[in-house]
C-alpha cells in the first residue's frame, strides 16, 4: 500500500480503525520503548550500537536511532545505503562486500558524498578492485575484514586468510583497515537462551582469534562489530565487541518474540510492527478471507500471529498472493464483513519490504506516515 489513501486520516481521533488495508502499522509507544530499552542497555554495559537498517529501510527510523545515541547504521546492500544517504543520513557501514565494476563505481560515488562510510571485504581480488578505484584519491576508503564465524555466507575462513587480506589492504594507499566484522546469523533465533549463548560465544571466539592475530601483526583494529537482536543480551560478555548490529529489536516480530530474550525468560522488547487487514468475504462458517496475502506478509518463516480481531488466537492460512485465511474455529460471534484484524508480522525485514510506507499510530490515532525509502533496494 502506498499510504496515499490514508494521509487524510492523520491527526483524526479513531483514525487507526479507519485505515485502508492492508496497512503496515507501527505502534509508536512500543517502538519508542524498544528504542530506549536497547540504548539504555548499551550505556549500562559499555558497548555501542550500530543498528542494522535492513530491518526498517527507513530514514525516519534511522534518524531516530542516531539521535538516541547509535554511533552509525548498517546497510546490507549498496542500494539501501544510497537511499538513506539521499535522505540525509551518514555514518553508514556496508556489511556485505561490494564487487564488480558497476557497484564499485557506485560505492566510490557514495564515498564522495558521505563523511563516514565503511565497507567489509573478504577476498583479495575485491581488495584489488577497491585499491584500483581509490588510487589517487584524497580520502581513503575504510575497510573491515569480514570473518566467517559459522554462518558461511561471507568472511575469511582462517587467521591466515585474515592476515593476508590485511597485508593487501596495508599495501594499498587508498585503503585503510579499521577493524573486523563477524555476524553469527545462525545463532540469532536459537530459542533456548543457554544454547544460544554457547553458540554465539563459540562464534565470537573465532572472531577474537582473527582480531588478536591482526593486532599482533601490527594492524590497527579499533572496531569489532557484529551480533544482532537475538544475541544482544550476551555478546558483551567476552569483552570483544565494540558495537552491536542489532536490528529487529525495534519491531520484535514473531521470530524474536518466540525466543528466550533474557536468562529468566523476560521479554525486553514489545511487538510494535503489525499488518492491519480487513475481512472481505465470510461465505464459509469455518473461516473468513482477509485482504492480506503473501504480498503483505513474508512467507520465509512462521505465519503471522493474530493479536486483535474477532477470534483472538486464531491462525493465519495462506490463500494466495492477495488474500489470507482467518480461521474461525471457536469464534464467539459471527465475523463482520469489513472487520479489522491486526497481525504481528512473522519476519519483519522482508515483510516491510512489501510496503511503501509505515502508518505510525499512537493509541487509536494515526499520527504520521513514514516512507520506506530503501524498500525494494536489493541492488
Amino acid at each position: 500500500m502506498s499510504g496515499r489513501f490514508n494521509h487524510q486520516l492523520i491527526g483524526k481521533p479513531g483514525s487507526r480503525a479507519l485505515l485502508d488495508t492492508p496497512a503496515l502499522v507501527i505502534d509508536l509507544d512500543a517502538f519508542e520503548a524498544n528504542l530506549a530499552a536497547m540504548q539504555a542497555l548499551a550505556r549500562q554495559r559499555g558497548f555501542a550500537l550500530r543498528p542494522h537498517a535492513k530491518t526498517h529501510k527507513c530514514a525516519s527510523i534511522g534518524r531516530l536511532q542516531l539521535e538516541a545515541g547509535a554511533i552509525g547504521l548498517c546497510c546490507a546492500k549498496l542500494g539501501e545505503a544510497e537511499a538513506l544517504a539521499a535522505a540525509g543520513l551518514d555514518r553508514l557501514l556496508l556489511t556485505s562486500p561490494i564487487t564488480g565494476a558497476a557497484k564499485v563505481g557506485r560505492l566510490m560515488a557514495l564515498h564522495g558524498k558521505l563523511q563516514d562510510l565503511a565497507v567489509v571485504v573478504d577476498d583479495p581480488d575485491n581488495v584489488a578492485e577497491l585499491a584500483a578505484a581509490t588510487a589517487g584519491r584524497d580520502r581513503k576508503l575504510r575497510l573491515l575484514i569480514d570473518v566467517d564465524v559459522g554462518t558461511h555466507r561471507f568472511g575469511v575462513a582462517s587467521v591466515e586468510e585474515g592476515l593476508a587480506l590485511a597485508a593487501a589492504i596495508g599495501n594499498a594507499p587508498g585503503l585503510e583497515l579499521i577493524g573486523v566484522q563477524g555476524y553469527a546469523g545462525h545463532t540469532q533465533a536459537i530459542k533456548a537462551y543457554a544454547e544460544r549463548r554457547a553458540a554465539s560465544h563459540a562464534a565470537l571466539a573465532i572472531l577474537g582469534n582473527v582480531r588478536d592475530a591482526l593486532v599482533a601483526a601490527g594492524h590497527a583494529c579499533p572496531i569489532v562489530t557484529g551480533s544482532g537482536t537475538g544475541t544482544h543480551d550476551l555478546d558483551h560478555e567476552p569483552g570483544l565487541m565494540t558495537d552491536l548490529q542489532v536490528g529487529s529489536y525495534i519491531f520484535q516480530d514473531v521470530i524474536y518474540d518466540g525466543i528466550e530474550q533474557t536468562p529468566d525468560g523476560a521479554k525486553r522488547f514489545r511487538p510494535s510492527l503489525f499488518v492491519l487487514a480487513r475481512v472481505v468475504s465470510r461465505r464459509h462458517g469455518a473461516f473468513a478471507t482477509i485482504d492480506a496475502g503473501s504480498k503483505s506478509f513474508s512467507m520465509d518463516g512462521p505465519m503471522p500471529v493474530l493479536v486483535d480481531g474477532p477470534t483472538p488466537g486464531s491462525t493465519y492460512g495462506r490463500f494466495g498472493d492477495e488474500f489470507g485465511k482467518l480461521d474461525l474455529t471457536g469464534a464467539a460471534r459471527p465475523v463482520a464483513l469489513g472487520e479489522l484484524t491486526t497481525w504481528m508480522v512473522p519476519h519483519c525485514d522482508p515483510t516491510l519490504n512489501l510496503f511503501d510506507h509505515y502508518h505510525c499510530v499512537r493509541g487509536d490515532e494515526l499520527v504520521a506516515i513514514w516512507p520506506i525509502e530503501a524498500r525494494g533496494r536489493a541492488d
